[in-house]
């Protein structure tokens, strides 16, 4: 498998960063659902939000990492038997998955840095509270990370469903392009 997209299909770390990035968010989404529910006296009450924070901002990195690698390896174009339709529906759905994952982090950033306090990823490096005066900051962006979190993995869903129609009934090469064949 080469390294770099072609124009046929996507290489091998465009294809690693797609499900790392798919991985990790869902993986994300499951523990801030438990965390929220979790108990002052819980064992998890701090150890939760502290895993769920610096995995957040290393998925942050990883994500510019991809937006740079699809700057330097662009991915293939779209396939001829797709129509207009379903070209500008990729493009858009795509677009609001990488835009709505950037604004989830950084809601998610806004809200642990509300007090002042930096982030501390996995005692490694600390991420400095540099916006904190905004009002209500924890409380907007919470509203904001919550139900963006929602609608992207849904939306992700609906992307994964879409997937497997183009290769189920559609019978195109939409799916396995993303598996490097």
């Amino acid at each position: 498998m080469q390294w770099r997209n072609t124009s046929l299909r996507y290489g091998f770390v465009s294809i690693s960063l797609h499900w790392l990035v798919a991985i990790v968010v869902f993986g994300l989404f499951a523990l801030g659902y438990w965390m929220v529910g979790l108990s002052y006296y819980s064992s998890w009450y701090q150890t939760a939000p502290n895993i769920h924070k610096s995995v957040g901002i290393l998925l942050f990195m990883v994500m510019l990492a991809r937006l740079l690698w699809r700057w330097i390896s662009p991915p293939p174009p779209a396939l001829p038997e797709h129509g207009r339709l379903t070209r500008v529906a990729s493009k858009l759905g795509h677009a609001f998955l990488y835009l709505g994952l950037f604004v989830l982090m950084i809601s998610g950033y806004l809200i642990s840095t509300a007090d002042g306090r930096g982030i501390s990823v996995f005692g490694l490096f600390e991420v400095p509270a540099s916006v904190t005066g905004i009002p209500s900051q924890g409380d907007v962006a919470g509203l904001v990370h919550e139900y963006l979190a929602w609608a992207l993995v849904i939306f992700a869903g609906v992307h994964g469903l879409a997937a497997l129609k183009h290769h189920f009934i559609d019978r195109d090469r939409t799916l396995v392009r993303m598996f490097g064949r």
